[in-house]
């Protein structure tokens, strides 16, 4: 994005909009903040923000869920040694891919 005003670090999604593009429960982004796995900004204790990268970040946990069956624990790890190796979330879907392709040779 080339538009300064809009930044995809900048939250901007309250949880009602993030959890109808995820096709999720809201109870579901909460648990996912609670578990450490999706943090949303909070501008105020109630209220939750989520930014376009946090949308990205959603969107790969429910692939991880929901296509690959990871539960929690497999998407923390995963997450984490995603960060580690310094991967961009942009990036996180084709390297699992790759590695899935891999193994299945």
């Amino acid at each position: 994005m080339n538009n300064p005003l809009i930044s995809p670090d900048r939250p901007v999604f309250p949880i009602s909009a993030v959890a109808q593009h995820l096709k999720v429960h809201q109870r579901t982004l909460r648990i996912y903040d609670e578990e450490k796995i999706l943090c949303p900004q909070r501008p105020s204790k109630t209220r939750r923000l989520y930014s376009f990268e946090d949308l990205k970040k959603g969107e790969f946990i429910i692939y991880l869920t929901q296509d690959l069956g990871l539960n929690l624990i497999g998407v923390k790890i995963t997450l984490e040694l995603l960060k580690k190796l310094k991967i961009s979330p942009d990036n996180y879907a084709i390297l699992i891919n790759e590695t899935l392709k891999i193994n299945d040779k």
